[in-house]
């Protein structure tokens, strides 16, 4: 093991991790609107909208990522659609992780017992008002540990987009190995970076659920 060539690929690193990031928090939050759009549609029971919300889920949960990418990125221009690198990996996330949002933010909102909303509108409250101030706060105090699983989840899926030219942290690493053959150096790298990127979020995730849950059910 070089230390030596570690430090000096550090910066080369340290660049290819913001370009992760910035992929990785551009796809949890379309993730995000996708999930909680299609959460609502299947709670509600919304005709036609739930079957082909029911459809999407089940695509996009039964196809790899690598899959979809390769779809977006090398399918689409035979069809006169051309997608930028950056774009593709976005658009691949939101749609791979909006499934797996949707179902964690169903379960939340079916974890919350029906009296609750039968309570609320005996107080006077409209749906909508009970959906925001009883509904809503113990769903997401459910739904936070699926939630912050998901997150997880899409930035380590990260580690796919290389494949769409996008050089991300794994891209990087192959680069070097490729080129220099340093393939202990790389890996330490790659390794350490990850870890950077994804330990403070699951300790922040952690105490972010504890607070929730002490706030809404009190414990």
């Amino acid at each position: 093991m070089d230390f030596s060539v570690v430090a000096d690929n550090i910066p080369v690193y340290a660049q290819a991790a913001v370009l992760t990031v910035r992929v990785a928090a551009k796809g949890i939050l379309l993730a995000f609107l996708v999930g909680a759009l299609c959460a609502t549609i299947r709670y509600f029971r919304i005709p036609v909208l739930r079957q082909l919300t029911t459809a999407y889920i089940e695509v996009s949960r039964n196809t790899p990522l690598l899959v979809q990418l390769f779809f977006l990125y090398f399918g689409l221009p035979k069809l006169g659609i051309v997608i930028e690198s950056e774009t593709c990996a976005v658009i691949g996330l939101g749609f791979l992780g909006g499934s797996y949002m949707a179902e964690a933010i169903r379960a939340g909102l079916e974890g919350v017992p029906a009296s609750q909303m039968q309570s609320s509108l005996s107080l006077g409250m409209s749906r909508t008002q009970a959906l925001r101030h009883v509904i809503t706060p113990q769903a997401t105090a459910l739904a936070l540990p699926a939630l912050t699983a998901n997150i997880i989840f899409l930035i380590k899926e990260t580690s796919v987009v290389s494949i769409v030219a996008l050089p991300d942290l794994v891209y990087t690493a192959k680069e070097q190995i490729g080129q220099t053959y340093e393939t202990r150096e790389a890996l330490l790298l790659l390794v350490t970076f990850y870890l950077i990127i994804l330990l403070p979020i699951s300790l922040v995730a952690g105490a972010v659920e504890r607070k929730v849950r002490a706030n809404v059910f009190g414990s």
